[in-house]
């Protein structure tokens, strides 16, 4: 289970890519196709052709995480499919990790305090 907190880094690779790359060849698609540094900290999300597959790849200081998933009975919902990264929030990622959809996640508006008077 991936846990991200409010300042983590996501980026998604909007194109799929061959899922039998393994953390290598995925740190080096980020470093090459999506032009980032894979040891940054960041989360790197990858998606399979069929939608239904997602991996992660993250450094943790110690060691590249790769985390893969796949859905039973249903699909991801995945950015339109295009050239380059997608930036996403923490809060989106975990929705689309759970397999729901993610651009129902709005940050929520701040309101103004109102001044007792």
């Amino acid at each position: 289970m991936i846990s991200p907190s409010g300042d983590l880094r996501v980026y998604v690779a909007t194109r799929p890519v061959d899922f039998r790359k393994g953390i290598d060849g995925l740190a080096l698609a980020v470093q090459e196709t999506l032009g980032l540094d894979p040891f940054s900290g960041a989360a790197f999300v990858f998606r399979s052709k069929r939608a239904d597959r997602i991996k992660v790849l993250i450094w943790d200081q110690t060691g590249i995480v790769l985390v893969h998933k796949r859905l039973e009975a249903a699909k991801f919902v995945w950015p339109r499919v295009q050239d380059g990264v997608m930036k996403m929030s923490p809060a989106q990622f975990a929705a689309l990790f759970e397999g729901l959809d993610w651009r129902l996640v709005r940050p929520e508006r701040a309101r103004r305090p109102q001044l007792a008077g």
